[in-house]
């Protein structure tokens, strides 16, 4: 059988191809086994999101868990990753699984573990977990209404359960109310209820249960993302277009001209908006992917930043032992303080809209701010799928300090290797390489000054590299 391993934020595979009842299996008897190994009595609440197989997946795992004498809370229907993860903690559970590839595209499925804590299980758990995985185990043949009989298997509205506790959080009604209008693209994920049922004056695009997600991946880039865009610059009276991923997880965000917000830039708005105008402090934790101007943004505010390797998991362990106000990563994953420690796209797409309502500014204003703080920047990334004995060789070649001379004519300052390769260029600019850890890819991403900079950047380390 074949080694299964959990990469930057969990396992992922083809669907019939790596990614069978098997196999989930297998990946549930170590869990199981895992979890006996820490308390008596262990529980753990289980989720899928809009993807095919879903169903079947997340009802082999509470199958496999039952049969262990672990205690199951299964959802109705499909739900998000921080539906999920807010589950675990309100129902005191010791671990949550989502059925997700998150942002992959439509032929592949996931596996998520979430700690008790509300947020991704610690890497260090998960390598307990992935050591107990055995190579072979054969699925037990008691459905879920034998387990229910038994008091092992309950099944939670987890849907509504998040949808509570927003209402705790935002005022709504002021929220529907605001000159500020707002269009949502769910990109067919599983984000996709909530914002129909919290904000009835919301404009809603691919709001609908589509397995295939059309055939793009449910990434909240612009490139996926177009029709939305378009919807803002024709349509006056939008005045944001937040989008969420498949799990609705990651955020993404256009403002009223159809102009994409990357996630450096809602990094950026939220701490502003959390420490200049809420006067919240705390830690910022960015993962190494990010704008430096996070940095320079926290020493105008005198918060203390910190630097992570690439997957939320690291910032969530954080997130649970100190005082963080926001921590998040170039891909649109973010938490904010007063939340579970759980990357939420909608949570923070509805902090942002709480902050144009509050202060009667545009996205695009306060996006200005922002750069009357740390200046003007434009980031771009670029994914090559490239075979496997090439994309090893570029990034043993950033290894080995190869390209330290520079990319054509821009020259490097200084490296740093915290996780891939990340180049400080002399016009203030930065490149990094690195090999997605959940996908055949090497990433290239780029930041300069204008658009046109950005663009040169990224390719003349191209034809560098390749």
């Amino acid at each position: 059988m074949e080694k299964i391993k959990f990469g930057t934020d969990g396992w992922r595979a083809i669907i019939a191809k790596e990614f069978t009842v098997q196999n989930v299996a297998r990946v549930s008897k170590g869990l199981a086994d895992w979890l006996h190994g820490k308390t008596k009595t262990p529980s753990v609440v289980i989720g899928h999101d809009c993807r095919f197989g879903g169903e079947l997946f997340s009802e082999t795992v509470a199958q496999v868990l039952c049969a262990h004498g672990v205690k199951v809370y299964i959802a109705k229907g499909f739900v998000s990753t921080p539906m999920v993860s807010y589950g675990v903690l309100h129902l005191k559970a010791d671990q949550g699984v989502v059925i997700t590839a998150s942002h992959n595209p439509p032929a592949y499925n996931g596996y998520k573990l979430k700690g008790a804590h509300g947020g991704p299980t610690n890497p260090g758990d998960i390598a307990e977990v992935e050591a107990l995985i055995p190579d072979t185990y054969t699925v037990p043949v008691d459905g879920l209404d034998h387990y229910a009989a038994q008091g092992l298997l309950e099944f939670v509205d987890l849907e509504q359960m998040y949808l509570d506790y927003l209402q705790t959080k935002f005022d709504f009604e002021t929220l529907n109310n605001a000159a500020f209008k707002m269009a949502y693209d769910a990109m067919y994920g599983a984000g996709q209820n909530v914002i129909r049922k919290l904000m009835p004056s919301a404009v809603l695009l691919h709001c609908e249960h589509n397995p295939t997600f059309m055939g793009i991946a449910p990434e909240p880039l612009y490139k996926n993302t177009k029709e939305l865009s378009a919807m803002m610059q024709h349509t006056p009276e939008l005045k944001l277009g937040l989008v969420t991923d498949g799990d609705a997880d990651r955020i993404g965000l256009y403002d009223e001209e159809g102009n994409f917000v990357d996630a450096h830039h809602i990094l950026l708005l939220l701490v502003h908006y959390l420490a200049k105008y809420k006067h919240m402090t705390g830690k910022v934790i960015i993962a190494f992917s990010v704008t430096d101007r996070v940095k320079r943004m926290c020493a105008q505010y005198g918060l203390p930043v910190e630097v992570t390797p690439i997957g939320f998991k690291y910032i969530s362990e954080k997130i649970v032992t100190e005082d963080v106000l926001v921590g998040g990563e170039e891909s649109g994953g973010i938490a904010v303080k007063g939340h579970i420690p759980e990357r939420d796209g909608i949570y923070d797409g509805l902090v942002l809209l709480e902050f144009m309502v509050a202060t009667g500014k545009s996205l695009k204003e306060l996006i200005q701010e922002v750069y009357e703080v740390v200046g003007a920047f434009v980031y771009q990334r670029d994914d090559l799928t490239l075979p496997n004995e090439q994309k090893e060789r570029i990034i043993n070649a950033a290894q080995n300090d190869e390209y330290n001379a520079g990319f054509g004519t821009y020259a490097v300052t200084h490296v740093e290797k915290i996780d891939g390769v990340k180049y400080h260029l002399a016009n203030g600019g930065w490149v990094m390489l690195r090999a997605s850890g959940t996908e055949p890819l090497l990433r290239i991403y780029a930041e300069g000054g204008s658009e046109a900079e950005t663009a040169d950047i990224l390719k003349v380390v191209k034809e560098t590299i390749l």
